[in-house]
């Protein structure tokens, strides 16, 4: 299995999953033209094809779109973020699919309003992917001047390529978690989805 071999072959083997989504290398590479700072593809694109290349499904299947993160604390004005989204229609114009870019420097502006939980800013784009309700989905990737990968992945890669969904009960509120995770098991049932932990880690629940 892919999730025990050492973190080297782990990242070949994502590199390898990853680039049979053609739609998701054409994000990576279209982003790096809009030189942000700090950016990373990143959360459902990524582990989403991972799974489905592990089970034998196209590769786009059941993505519902592509995340962008990049942080800009210089300019936290929405009127700042908004022209990013602005020219990125241009660069990402002629893709079949959606293409969300997101400055998480004002993420804490309006996290509480829509989630009803109190944001801490965020200091970098690494510790925005660090919040995600699932330590699965905490994957960002971003290609380099020189054609490298950079990969942040707290959390390792084993439970992406293993199928585990995994609670990460940082910010997030359970029902963010909850509501996730029975979207993935309709569209995916292969996984296997760890509870919401009450104490201690979750108890295991049993695929499909």
């Amino acid at each position: 299995m892919i999730g025990r071999l050492p973190l080297d072959q782990q990242l070949e083997s994502l590199r390898a999953a990853l680039c049979r989504n053609e739609v998701l290398t054409q994000v990576l590479a279209r982003t790096a033209t809009l030189d942000l700072p700090g950016w990373y593809v990143t959360a459902g694109c990524l582990f989403q094809t991972v799974w489905n290349v592990a089970t034998g499904r196209p590769p786009t299947n059941g993505i519902k779109d592509y995340d962008v993160f990049y942080f800009d604390a210089g300019d936290r004005s929405w009127e700042a973020e908004n022209a990013v989204i602005e020219a990125a229609r241009d660069v990402f114009s002629g893709l079949p699919a959606e293409v969300e870019i997101r400055n998480e420097a004002r993420v804490h502006l309006w996290y509480e309003e829509k989630f009803a939980v109190a944001c801490p800013p965020y200091e970098s784009t690494e510790a925005a992917i660090d919040s995600f309700p699932a330590t699965t989905c905490c994957l960002g990737v971003r290609t380099k001047a020189d054609g490298t990968w950079r990969v942040y992945a707290p959390h390792g890669l084993s439970d992406v390529f293993n199928l585990v969904v995994r609670p990460n009960p940082v910010l997030a509120p359970r029902s963010v978690y909850e509501a996730k995770t029975a979207r993935w098991r309709e569209q995916w049932p292969e996984l296997t989805v760890l509870e919401w932990p009450s104490s201690g880690a979750g108890a295991a629940v049993s695929p499909g």
